[in-house]
């Protein structure tokens, strides 16, 4: 036996003595999310016991260093624990946008004190934090970001406030894009890293068409930040702040391979009923469904071999883009064929039966990926330049 042979013997045992079934049925709602954070609590003692068994083994954050609350495992060790986890379709134990951006940014950019503190806080779940970006009028255009930070000696003292920020409500800590210099657009800006708690911050929800929406405005009126709480160099946080978003856009095109349940197919048959063959009772939209998830497939399939090139340091600095522009398109085709399948049930609103409408305020939420995390207009401008080298209009 290979010592990969071993690796995944031994990660199969330990998945099946360690992830309780409950942790390996589908997400249903947003408490079957575990965020981690100072005020976070545990849905049931089968959520708190498959979170405190990986963060044990190091496999919240499995490829991350053991220094850094990590596994230290390999990239291959690593996709062989995503395929057994897959396998039995295991819940992540923790969702973080700590370990899908800004881990990522530290082990890059951070200095090793920073390493050891973040990082470890992080894979324990101890810290929630939610990313400060987007601005009233900075959005696709994000470097014409305003929020000011003004150099106070030993702190800055920052103002202004951003928009579409994800949890901030609920997050404990910020990293944030500042403005410290207004004389110089891209070298002028600072990452900033700063306790939610501080006085003068504030944040106010944001209702969607959905009905309910993670994204909040968040204000800051004369909050003082350290002067040391910062990655990378100051008025250098544009360096950091684009590698962070390939990070991002590739966790928003994971989305394009579905929840990991299997097909869309069998999972709308109930729906839809059988013919006398065992097929969906509907073949426009069995060939549609069909459709869609070989797409998916193929998808996974080009997002593992990106991670691999990532990894590797061999990837094109636009493949976070293309995958974006694919995975949301695959994702708003997935709840419409939803809609579709569910016919006048998947209209209802509000019942108990249907989840409190789960199904159309799924599909509402799904026409904001086509926005966050750059819109899809700009994602086909980057690929048009960057990957086909189309001269510009």
């Amino acid at each position: 036996m290979s010592d990969l042979e071993a690796f995944r013997a031994d990660t199969r045992a330990w998945l099946e003595e360690n992830c309780p079934p409950e942790m390996r049925e589908p997400v249903r709602d947003e408490d079957d999310v575990y965020w981690g954070g100072r005020n976070a609590s545990f849905k049931n003692d089968a959520q708190k016991a498959w979170f405190e068994a990986c963060v044990a083994k190091g496999y919240t954050v499995a490829e991350w260093p053991k220094e850094y609350g990590g596994a230290g495992l390999s990239p291959a060790e690593g996709k062989i624990l995503k395929q057994e986890m897959g396998r039995i379709k295991a819940r992540p134990p923790l969702s973080s946008f700590g370990i899908w951006m800004l881990g990522p940014a530290l082990l890059d950019f951070g200095t090793e004190e920073q390493k050891l503190k973040y990082l470890n806080e992080i894979a324990r779940g101890e810290i929630r934090w939610c990313q400060g970006y987007s601005e009233p009028g900075s959005g696709s255009d994000l470097v014409s970001l305003q929020t000011f930070g003004e150099d106070k000696g030993d702190h800055w003292v920052v103002n202004g406030s951003k928009i579409w920020t994800s949890y901030a409500d609920k997050a404990d800590w910020i990293f944030c894009l500042v403005r410290t210099d207004k004389s110089d657009k891209y070298r002028g800006i600072t990452f900033m890293l700063f306790d939610m708690a501080s006085e003068g911050v504030s944040t106010k929800p944001i209702l969607l068409i959905s009905g309910s929406s993670p994204f909040c405005e968040t204000f800051f009126d004369d909050v003082k930040v350290p002067k040391d709480q910062f990655i990378g160099e100051i008025n250098r946080g544009w360096d950091v702040a684009k590698y962070l978003l390939g990070h991002e856009r590739e966790m928003i095109s994971n989305m394009g391979g579905g929840d990991g349940s299997g097909s869309l197919g069998k999972a709308v048959k109930p729906m839809l009923g059988e013919d006398a063959m065992g097929r969906l009772d509907e073949p426009m939209l069995r060939a549609q469904l069909a459709e869609l998830d070989v797409e998916a497939l193929a998808f996974k399939a080009m997002a593992e071999r990106f991670m691999d090139e990532l990894k590797a340091r061999k990837n094109h600095p636009a493949t976070p883009n293309m995958m974006k522009y694919v995975g949301t398109e695959l994702n708003k085709r997935r709840h419409e064929l939803v809609m579709a399948a569910g016919g006048s049930e998947a209209l209802e609103w509000e019942s108990e039966a249907t989840g409190g409408g789960a199904k159309p305020r799924g599909w509402l939420r799904t026409k904001a990926n086509s926005i966050e995390g750059g819109t899809s207009e700009v994602m086909l401008n980057v690929i048009s330049k960057r990957i086909l080298e189309l001269p510009d209009a």
